[in-house]
C-alpha cells in the first residue's frame, strides 16, 4: 500500500511550527507494513489543497491530510477536498449527532461550520477534540492538533495494512562515505534495503520482508564494519 501524507499549514511553510503529524503518522504507518512515498506541506489555500489532493488521489492508494480542519477563518482543508471532488461542504447529520451524544455539546452552541464535511464523505469522530475528520474516496482528512489527530488515526488504522517487514540496526564507526561498498553489496547478497543516518556514528538500519535475511545481513555487515567501542 502506498500512501502519500499532506499537511496544511501557512505556519509550517513559515517555520513557526515543526511539521510532527508528518514524522508521527509515517512510523505509525511504516509499522503496519505501509509505504510513504510522498510528504507534501501547502498553504492554507482552497486551489492549492484542491490541486495537491486529486493529483495524489489519482496516484496512490491513500491521502491522509492534516491540519486547516474546523471551523476558523483559515482552516479551509475541507473546502479545498470537497472542491477535489467537484462537491459541497454539507453539514454532517452523523457528525453533529456524535457530537451531541457522545461529546456532550450542545447543538445550538457550536459554531457554524463545525460539522461541515464535503458532499458524501463519511464523519470520523474524534476521540480528544471537537473538529470531525472526514473519509472522501481514498482520503481521509485528519485534524492538525497532534493530540486529535493521533486519536483520530487510531479510529482508522485499520484502513492501512501492508507486508510485514523486519528492521534491524548495526552502528558503525566510519564516515558515511567509506560504507558505500559494503552497503551495496549487504543488499545484493541478502535482499535487503539498508539506510544510512550519520551522527556521532553512523546508524545504518536494515529492513526486508525475510527475518531470517534481515538478521544474517545484520550479523555480515557487523563484521565488515568498525563498530564503537
Amino acid at each position: 500500500m502506498r500512501v502519500a501524507l499532506v499537511t496544511v499549514g501557512d505556519e509550517i511553510l513559515a517555520g513557526d511550527t515543526v511539521n510532527t503529524n508528518a514524522a508521527w503518522l509515517g512510523r505509525q504507518l511504516a509499522e503496519r507494513g505501509v509505504d510513504v512515498d510522498r510528504v507534501t506541506v501547502v498553504p492554507d489555500r482552497v486551489g492549492e489543497i484542491a490541486r495537491l489532493v486529486n493529483e495524489q488521489r489519482a496516484e496512490f492508494d491513500a491521502v491522509i491530510v492534516t491540519g486547516g480542519v474546523g471551523p476558523t477563518h483559515d482552516d479551509v482543508t475541507m473546502d479545498g477536498v470537497a472542491a477535489a471532488f467537484g462537491r459541497e461542504l454539507e453539514e454532517s447529520e452523523a457528525a453533529l449527532q456524535w457530537l451531541a451524544e457522545e461529546g456532550g455539546y450542545v447543538r445550538e452552541e457550536l459554531a457554524d461550520g463545525t460539522a461541515a464535511l464535503p458532499a458524501g464523505g463519511e464523519f470520523i469522530r474524534n476521540p480528544n477534540g471537537v473538529a470531525p475528520g472526514c473519509n472522501i474516496g481514498n482520503v481521509y482528512v485528519l485534524p492538525g492538533v497532534p493530540d486529535e489527530m493521533k486519536g483520530m488515526f487510531e479510529v482508522i488504522a485499520e484502513d492501512f495494512t501492508g507486508v510485514d517487514r523486519f528492521t534491524a540496526t548495526v552502528e558503525a564507526d566510519e564516515p558515511e562515505s567509506a560504507l558505500i561498498d559494503r552497503l551495496i553489496e549487504v543488499q545484493e547478497q541478502f535482499g535487503v534495503t539498508v539506510g544510512s543516518y550519520p551522527g556521532e556514528t553512523v546508524r545504518l538500519k536494515i529492513q526486508g520482508e525475510d527475518e531470517g535475511a534481515v538478521a544474517d545481513a545484520k550479523q555480515w555487515l557487523a563484521e565488515q564494519v568498525e563498530i564503537p567501542e
